[in-house]
C-alpha cells in the first residue's frame, strides 16, 4: 500500500477497532478497480496492467475481504450483543441490518468472481455478462458506501468506547489468529521458530 504524506498511519492488532476501518478503505480502493473495469472496458479485452488489477481485486474479494466480516460477525458483534446496557439496543438493530448486507455482498461477490475468473480466462465477456458485472459492480458500491458509513460513523465508536480494553485485546489476538499472524511464534531457543 502506497504511502500518503499526511494520512493516518494504518492500524496493527492491538487496535483492532482501527483495523476494522483500515479494512474499509482497501474494499473501496479494491471496488473501485471493480467499478471503473467494468465501466471502462464495458465486454472487451483487458490489457496486461488491467487484467492485473483485476485479478488482484477479485483475489482481495476472494481471500482477505471474508477474514474482515469474521472480525465483525465472529470478534466483534457477538461482544456487543454481550453487553448489557440501556444504549446497546439501537447499535444491535444496525448489526442485525449490517450482518443482512454481508449475506448479500457475499452473494454478489460470488457472482462477480465468476464473471471476472471468465473475462481473464477468455479475454472478453458477451454482452449479457459484461452488463451483468456492471450491475453488480454498482450494486456493491453502493451497498458498501452505506454499509461503510454506518460501521466507521457508528458502529466502530460506539465498540470504541464501551468495549473494555481486555475484549478489544481478544478481538485482535482473533483477527491475527485468523491471519494465522504469530501462530509461528515459539521458544525462540527452538530451531522449529524459524523454519516455519
Amino acid at each position: 500500500m502506497p504511502i500518503v504524506i499526511g494520512g493516518k498511519p494504518e492500524s496493527d492488532f492491538t487496535d483492532p477497532i482501527g483495523m476494522l476501518g483500515d479494512c474499509h478503505r482497501r474494499i473501496v480502493r479494491f471496488l473501485h478497480v471493480l467499478v471503473q473495469l467494468a465501466a471502462q472496458k464495458q465486454d472487451g479485452p483487458l490489457t496486461s496492467e488491467e487484467r492485473t488489477l483485476l485479478s488482484t481485486s477479485l483475489r482481495y474479494f476472494r481471500e482477505a475481504a471474508p477474514k474482515h466480516t469474521a472480525d465483525e460477525e465472529e470478534s466483534l458483534f457477538p461482544r456487543l450483543r454481550r453487553l448489557d446496557t440501556a444504549d446497546v439496543d439501537p447499535m444491535l438493530a444496525r448489526i442485525e441490518s449490517l450482518e443482512q448486507d454481508h449475506e448479500c455482498a457475499d452473494r454478489n461477490h460470488a457472482e462477480i468472481d465468476r464473471l471476472g475468473q471468465s473475462w481473464l480466462a477468455d479475454g472478453q465477456l458477451s454482452d449479457q455478462d459484461a452488463s451483468q458485472f456492471r450491475n453488480l459492480a454498482d450494486q456493491l458500491e453502493k451497498l458498501y458506501r452505506h454499509h461503510i458509513g454506518v460501521e466507521d460513523n457508528e458502529v466502530f465508536p460506539f465498540a470504541a468506547s464501551i468495549l473494555a480494553p481486555e475484549e478489544q485485546q481478544a478481538i485482535g489476538n482473533e483477527m491475527a489468529a485468523r491471519r494465522e499472524i504469530g501462530r509461528a511464534v515459539q521458544d525462540p531457543r527452538s530451531n522449529d521458530a524459524l523454519n516455519r
